[in-house]
């Protein structure tokens, strides 16, 4: 079996490896899923209280999670405002005044603290967002566009083209159950 240092679980003919605790969760909703059926896997997640079922090759990165990461209140308050409502059009200075910052000292509060600028993030976001709806509906790509934050279907083909070199369709083509 070949490491693959992103993947959350990998197959290789009759061997399977994944990467923690949390991803041997999914490698067992993929034995239900390949034995039973998809239907099962998801009642067997939703049983778990498991918010989501991630395809093997997914990239073991959740911008929830980083969210739960950033030290100052004001950061974390706006990242779990913003993950809350993903589809909800916001401004930069919506984000500080819910930080309580300046919109100054918010911007760069949030690049130094998180690495990226604020709508960097929240485009991040918005991307996890559109990538769930994409595996796990059959809904129209307008829909999982407008859900997931983005203007339309185009400026969400437009962003998955620069950050992950493929289309929504084929994103759900190649990685989807539901589709």
């Amino acid at each position: 079996m070949e490491v693959d240092a992103d993947a959350i679980f990998l197959q290789d003919g009759p061997y399977w490896s994944s990467a923690g605790v949390t991803a041997a969760i999914d490698l067992a909703l993929a034995f239900v899923e390949q034995d039973f059926g998809r239907d099962l896997a998801l009642r067997v997640a939703r049983d778990m209280v498991i918010y989501l079922k991630r395809p093997g090759g997914q990239s073991q990165f959740s911008v929830a999670l980083t969210s739960q990461m950033a030290g100052t209140k004001g950061i974390r308050d706006v990242q779990t405002w913003l993950a809350a409502q993903p589809g909800t059009q916001v401004r930069l200075e919506d984000m500080a005044e819910v930080a309580g910052m300046s919109l100054r000292s918010f911007t760069r509060a949030f690049a130094a603290e998180v690495g990226q600028s604020p709508m960097a993030w929240l485009e991040t976001l918005r991307c996890e967002q559109a990538k769930t709806l994409l595996l796990d509906t059959h809904m129209p790509l307008k829909t999982v566009a407008w859900r997931a934050g983005f203007r339309s279907d185009e400026q969400m083909r437009k962003v998955f083209a620069r950050r992950f070199s493929v289309s929504p369709r084929d994103y759900r083509r190649r990685f989807g159950s539901a589709a």
